[in-house]
């Protein structure tokens, strides 16, 4: 690792190409979302991407790190948000941009997995924490706005908005099994909306 001392899987990995980091973390992820976090297992990752053991265990050490690097990607390649000048259009762009990758037959097991991992793995939970929080601070720039344009109260809390948004839709998910689909992100973009526009955000 680049970092002496740094945490695995804070850091990108150095002095390889993008193509060995690229191919272990689609490897990890297959492999979190055929067999889940439990059957994870580096020398696993490695055979299928075929790369080396040893580069896997140098640059990762572990499988907690092999995730928080996953998340790091993830992140990474995740799509900006939508600047559409309402507060509700823009609401509503982000609840179908998480129904859309939570019912992609891919990335949706993929979070199943990393997010039941978590319940039991801090390390996981923690990089799952930053994830999201990567992804509230990108799209609370939304509210922000709103509140200048006079949309919302001032003292808004912009994190709070987004997290409304997502959250009954990670329920579906999670727990319910109720249908997630487009009806569902634009009721609990309203739902958010509304309850923003009461003040029921202002802190």
């Amino acid at each position: 690792m680049d970092a002496e001392g740094a945490e695995p899987g804070m850091v990108r990995p150095g002095g390889r190409t993008a193509r060995v980091r690229e191919a272990v973390l689609r490897a990890a992820g297959d492999v979190l979302v055929e067999q889940g976090f439990d059957r994870l297992d580096l020398a696993d990752v490695a055979r299928r991407a075929e790369v080396g053991k040893t580069t896997v265990y140098r640059r990762w050490a572990g499988t907690a790190g092999l995730v928080a690097d996953l998340l790091t990607d993830m992140a990474e390649q995740s799509v900006p948000r939508t600047d559409t000048g309402s507060l509700d259009e823009d609401l509503r762009a982000n609840a179908r941009l998480v129904v859309r990758t939570l019912t992609d037959p891919r990335q949706g097991a993929l979070f199943a997995a990393v997010i039941a991992a978590a319940t039991c793995d801090a390390r996981t939970a923690e990089a799952l924490h930053r994830f999201y929080a990567v992804r509230i601070a990108e799209w609370s720039g939304c509210v922000d706005a709103a509140v200048e344009r006079g949309e919302l109260p001032a003292g808004t809390d912009a994190g709070e908005v987004i997290r409304a948004v997502s959250a009954p839709l990670y329920y579906r998910l999670l727990a319910s099994g109720d249908p997630l689909d487009e009806a569902a992100a634009d009721r609990a973009a309203e739902a958010a909306a509304v309850a923003a526009r009461a003040g029921v955000y202002v802190i």
